[in-house]
């Protein structure tokens, strides 16, 4: 896996969907926590090694969808997850920033089947076309959320879910460990899209 992870790197193919900004050329470790503050509305904090703040995702439900707005930690959006309406594979548009707008859309993401035992989803990118297949693939557990995120058969990311007891009240936690030159803030959307899909 790592052979495959630095070819990548060395054949400089960055995995850029939200910005290259949040493409470093190095392994990062992440921890991402949640805290449920109301039935609807949920906070996620993302930290680096050292523990500073690189991004917080807020959001609730609107006109029975529900939207997370990715902010950097200036507070300034960096992109708008919404939850596709009535959608049977429980899909979901990611924009830049608050736009909703189509010259804004930069993927979207959904169940790869509509009954399905574990938790996977298929990613395809507003540039690709979708005859071509996923652009990316997140393979799931059937026994907890953690995930890994593969684009073709290269794993860019890898999730382990804390289970702790704070996971009963509402507080959830998760180790992310991006690989080098992939966008973090897109496997940051990943991880809240895996757990809302969850919660639904």
């Amino acid at each position: 896996m790592d052979r495959l992870v630095q070819n990548m790197a060395s054949d400089d193919h960055m995995v850029k969907v939200v910005g290259d900004r949040f493409c470093v050329p190095y392994t990062m470790e992440l921890l991402v926590k949640k805290k449920v503050q109301s039935l609807s509305n949920a906070h996620y904090d993302v930290f680096d090694s050292t523990g500073n703040v690189l991004l917080q995702v807020d959001g609730g439900v609107w006109n029975f969808y529900k939207k997370r707005v990715m902010k950097d930690p200036a507070g300034l959006p960096v992109i708008t997850l919404r939850e596709k309406a009535l959608s049977w594979k429980q899909q979901w548009l990611i924009h830049q920033g608050e736009s909703s707008e189509r010259s804004h859309f930069l993927c979207s993401v959904q169940n790869t089947n509509a009954l399905q035992i574990k938790n996977n989803l298929d990613v395809y990118l507003a540039s690709s076309n979708r005859e071509n297949g996923r652009d990316f693939r997140v393979a799931g557990s059937v026994t907890s959320l953690s995930f890994k995120v593969k684009k073709g058969n290269i794993i860019i990311a890898e999730v382990s879910h804390n289970f702790t007891w704070g996971s009963c009240k509402g507080k959830e936690s998760f180790k992310v460990k991006v690989y080098p030159e992939v966008d973090y803030a897109f496997i940051v959307a990943l991880v809240v899209i895996m757990h809302e899909n969850d919660n639904s």
